[in-house]
């Protein structure tokens, strides 16, 4: 994972979209930011907030999977109050063949 050169935290977590995730369950936060990716062009970032701590594994292996970079990523708080926070960078679109 590449972390960005040093900045201030708005500037760090700088997003074209943000998805709530917050208290939704596996399998949802991943499905949700990957329609929301299938919808944005290359080159643009989306913010998830999950509350799952399933989304630590799912988020990573979606990017892995699906071609998009995974900027950053951040966990605040313990147990049933954690935040997980996910910046992820559309990749290019992969052509059917």
């Amino acid at each position: 994972m590449t972390e960005p050169v040093e900045m201030g935290t708005e500037t760090a977590w700088r997003s074209d979209r943000v998805l709530d995730a917050r208290g939704l369950a596996c399998p949802l936060p991943v499905l949700k930011a990957r329609k929301l990716m299938a919808g944005m062009a290359e080159g643009k970032r989306l913010l998830v907030e999950a509350t799952d701590p399933m989304a630590a594994i799912d988020i990573p292996h979606l990017c892995q999977q699906d071609g998009h970079r995974l900027v950053r990523q951040d966990r605040s708080g313990a147990g049933d109050a954690a935040l997980l926070r996910f910046l992820i960078e559309r990749g290019p679109a992969v052509s059917e063949a």
